[in-house]
């Protein structure tokens, strides 16, 4: 009873996360509802680590891996400045692939995403359900309204700290048997959550997440990590970094043609349209050309490339408005990181104090902490181009 009634109340600091949504057309009790019961699912099949480690029916592999969870949770304290809480000391098997599935949506001609507004967090650009059916149902909703949508799983959720004195954030079987440099840099991302999170803001809470698992899965291998999956995370991280130049340059084709058109008239819609479909045109036949590099000369085999294949084929404003909401602004993090000495203490003090600054200001002082770089970058064209 006493575990029910701890469960319970877990569940409804997330629904108090989730609220009600600014878009109509949902029922609210219903969103509340699959959020109390799928968080209620989650907390109530979460164990201690000891507990799955102890286990003498346990898989030597699953054993191996909430070991090297813990190390890593650790190291999370000791080295990254990340919270020393509940969080991350039990294990939950749930039965399927994803924790939620995230629905995003975006206007035709915009890769701004369509937000939701909720009490704590306040308007952020995706929704989570615990069935994909649920989330299938939101983004046909949105599809009915004009929008662009995409549903994608979620391996992992934070509750931002408030599910910690109920037993914290549990890990999960949708990510546990991840690679090595994947599993930590995942578990580096969201406890990030928990150090600092700007309300209304999800570009900003995401990049700096980002940063910090991309600075901290770096130290954890150069310290902690085994010659095997270093040269494993290395190997897929550089076919991330190409895929994300790939879709970096596809988003900033598209947002010039859409600050440039004009949308509300016949001809110039068309000629938004137009101008559209040979910007998403160019980025599937980049994809193709990399796609090809990747399989004859990295000998990378297309069942690998599965999940990216499918991310192309979906391709539209709503999947790159999130995408962006992960990537555009981890630059400026990585500049204040290195402005603040590579002292995690500070860094994380400097982006709590940014993230206490009005939106305008602190997307300001982002775009400063950018322009170094952006600066050194034109200079390098330049210099390239120079007869």
């Amino acid at each position: 009873m006493k575990n029910a009634f701890r469960y319970t109340l877990s569940a409804l600091a997330l629904v108090a996360l989730s609220g009600c949504a600014s878009s109509s057309g949902d029922s609210t009790i219903g969103y509340y509802w699959q959020s109390l019961r799928g968080h209620m699912g989650i907390m109530g099949s979460a164990k201690p680590l000891q507990d799955w480690i102890d286990d003498a029916s346990q898989k030597p592999a699953l054993r191996e891996r909430l070991e090297l969870a813990q190390r890593a949770r650790q190291f999370a304290i000791d080295e990254l400045g990340l919270p020393d809480n509940a969080s991350y000391r039990r294990y939950a098997q749930l039965g399927r692939t994803a924790a939620v599935w995230n629905v995003v949506g975006a206007p035709p001609y915009s890769l701004k995403l369509h937000t939701w507004c909720f009490p704590v967090t306040g308007c952020i650009g995706y929704r989570g359900y615990f069935a994909e059916a649920d989330a299938k149902a939101e983004s046909e909703r949105l599809a009915q309204a004009g929008l662009e949508v995409s549903v994608y799983p979620v391996p992992a959720y934070s509750t931002l700290g408030y599910s910690n004195w109920l037993g914290g954030d549990p890990l999960l079987n949708t990510f546990i048997g991840w690679p090595e440099g994947d599993f930590v840099r995942l578990l580096f991302h969201e406890l990030a959550h928990q150090v600092v999170y700007a309300e209304g803001d999800t570009a900003f809470n995401e990049s700096y997440a980002t940063a910090v698992e991309r600075l901290g899965v770096d130290q954890w291998l150069a310290e902690h990590s085994t010659p095997q999956a270093r040269v494993e995370f290395t190997t897929s991280e550089k076919r991330r970094t190409e895929f994300r130049i790939l879709t970096r340059d596809a988003r900033a084709q598209l947002a010039k043609v859409y600050a440039s058109g004009d949308s509300s008239t016949p001809e110039g819609k068309a000629q938004l349209e137009s101008a559209k479909q040979h910007a998403m045109q160019a980025f599937h036949e980049a994809y193709a050309q990399q796609r090809e590099r990747w399989i004859t000369e990295d000998k990378v085999k297309p069942e690998q490339l599965t999940n990216l294949d499918r991310w192309i084929k979906e391709a539209n404003n709503a999947s790159f408005g999130a995408q962006g909401a992960y990537d555009d602004l981890v630059p400026a993090f990585l500049a204040l990181f290195e402005q603040q000495g590579k002292d995690w203490t500070k860094f994380h003090a400097a982006v709590k104090q940014l993230s206490n600054e009005p939106k305008d200001k602190r997307q300001a002082a982002l775009n400063q902490l950018m322009k170094p770089e952006q600066d050194t970058q034109t200079a390098a064209s330049e210099e390239t181009t120079r007869p």
